[in-house]
């Protein structure tokens, strides 16, 4: 895998080892940010706060944060996936601008002060066909994680359903089995 552009356009960061995780592939990550970047509700990366959920490699949140995102905070349960994401924000000199959770993207809990302000973007990459991001979008709101007209982007399988209370619909991307649905947050 690769970073697709920005600042680290080019440069390799790996996936964790094993099967715990399924990656994001280059082209579906470049088609989340043209879609992200270029469409009419769109978002201007520069300075955003990112909260990359189920993160597997970081590599959503890297590329947010090459094309000129402020800060990304990786949440993931799994060793390999820490391990992966630490190895890749080190390769990148990026330790500055990320933070690392060893925690369930289900259960965060209120949102810390150490954290810092709500964030502006979230990915949500959670195993297939368990209908995970619904229970994660409503726990994003009660708990302050995000703000209120955050964006939200969830890539789950194309025949899972999400209801994503509290969130707007704004497009869906289709790429084989793979449906990346993008929602904006509405009071």
């Amino acid at each position: 895998m690769r970073i697709i552009a920005g600042i680290h356009k080019g440069r390799l960061i790996h996936a964790p080892r094993g099967d715990m995780t399924r990656p994001t592939t280059d082209r579906i990550r470049e088609s989340i940010f043209n879609k992200l970047i270029h469409a009419p509700w769109g978002v201007r990366l520069d300075g955003l706060r990112v909260i990359d959920l189920f993160a597997g490699s970081g590599a959503l949140g890297l590329e947010a944060i090459s094309r000129g995102a402020a800060f990304a905070l990786f949440v993931d349960t799994d060793a390999a996936a820490h391990d992966a994401i630490r190895s890749n924000v080190d390769t990148l000199q990026l330790s500055n601008y990320t933070r690392l959770y060893r925690r369930s993207a289900i259960s965060l809990g209120p949102k810390s002060e150490k954290i810092g302000a709500p964030f502006d973007l979230v990915f949500l990459d959670p195993p297939y066909g368990k209908a995970l991001g619904d229970r994660v979008f409503s726990k994003l709101i009660e708990d302050a994680w995000v703000k209120n007209n955050a964006v939200a982007v969830l890539e789950e399988h194309k025949s899972v359903e999400v209801t994503a209370e509290g969130w707007e619909l704004l497009d869906t991307l289709e790429v084989g089995d793979t449906a990346v649905h993008f929602f904006k947050r509405v009071d």
